[in-house]
């Protein structure tokens, strides 16, 4: 199914992703090496989600230690930050390379979406594609302008996401969880279909937010970050293994409750390491600049717009 905008606008997710690809010289032109910085931690060794918002520019023109052309990796991607309005119209913004995001581009209304996973299918850097998700089970995956159908009964699932290749294979897998809090791993094939599902382990509803794309703690390998009903975030480092593709969980920090989306694009800020989005109740976006240290893997939060509030999911 191929879906067509009147008079071929600018808009069309199509040409959107074809300024993306276009821009990718530009935006790797960009990227630095972030300043060296000394990062003061408790004993523990956690980051809070509270503390203070790192003060100084946002828009890439602080002091830097040394400048390189860094160019996106799977393990520090470079995608798309999605917007979906209750209505179901979707808006997309572009990473502009320093941290932040263009003006929004509008793009499709996708009604009856319930879950949309931003991936990387070929393992570029960049994103060129996503799985929706739709309310009645079916799973279609989005890529150059065609919708299709891949699979169905996923309404069994709570919660869908994709932090890149696990077990290093050639395509990303994507991570479901079940009512029962059982977590599985799918991995996705070059047509965008699946194999088997492969059960990763229970307990998984104790977390309210699960998220992640690329590499947070400098390994090279995929992790994710969930936040417990306390407030409390985990990062859970990936291993290489797909039959136990995460190690046991370290804290990274309490006070995350006062969020209410997490949300992962992988690089934001075009440093060579993937970062986090947190969105607050009164619409403001900030972002949490990745260390690749798995005992403190992010900085202080660095405030990067409001009226995000608007949004019924980011992805």
């Amino acid at each position: 199914m191929r879906y067509h905008v009147p008079g071929s606008s600018p808009d069309h997710p199509e040409f959107l992703l074809q300024r993306f690809t276009h821009r990718r010289r530009g935006l790797a032109r960009l990227a630095t090496v972030a300043t060296a910085l000394t990062l003061s931690a408790t004993a523990t060794g956690t980051a809070v989600a509270d503390a203070p918002s790192a003060s100084g520019p946002t828009d890439g023109t602080a002091p830097r230690a040394a400048e390189a052309a860094l160019k996106p990796t799977p393990t520090a991607p470079l995608f798309i930050l999605s917007g979906i309005l209750p209505s179901g119209q979707m808006y997309a913004y572009l990473p502009n390379g320093t941290g932040g995001f263009d003006t929004r581009s509008g793009a499709y209304v996708w009604k009856g979406l319930k879950y949309a996973v931003s991936v990387d299918p070929d393992l570029t850097g960049y994103q060129d594609g996503a799985y929706h998700v739709m309310s009645n089970g079916v799973v279609n995956l989005w890529r150059g302008g065609n919708l299709k159908q891949v699979a169905t009964g996923w309404q069994q699932y709570t919660s869908v996401l994709s932090p890149g290749t696990l077990a290093r294979a050639a395509h990303p897998d994507l991570l479901a969880r079940d009512r029962q809090g059982v977590l599985w791993r799918y991995q996705t094939r070059a047509n965008g279909t699946m194999a088997p599902r492969v059960k990763v382990g229970a307990g998984w509803n104790q977390y309210s937010q699960i998220t992640g794309v690329g590499d947070f703690s400098g390994d090279t390998r995929p992790d994710i970050v969930a936040r417990d009903a306390q407030g409390v975030l985990w990062l859970y480092k990936g291993t290489g293994d797909g039959r136990k593709p995460f190690a046991p969980r370290i804290r990274v920090g309490g006070g995350w409750n006062q969020f209410n989306k997490l949300v992962a694009t992988g690089d934001v800020d075009a440093d060579g390491r993937s970062d986090l989005l947190a969105r607050d109740p009164k619409g403001v976006l900030w972002l949490y600049k990745g260390t690749g240290k798995a005992s403190a893997p992010f900085k202080a939060r660095v405030r990067i717009g409001a009226g995000w509030q608007q949004y019924q999911n980011l992805f």
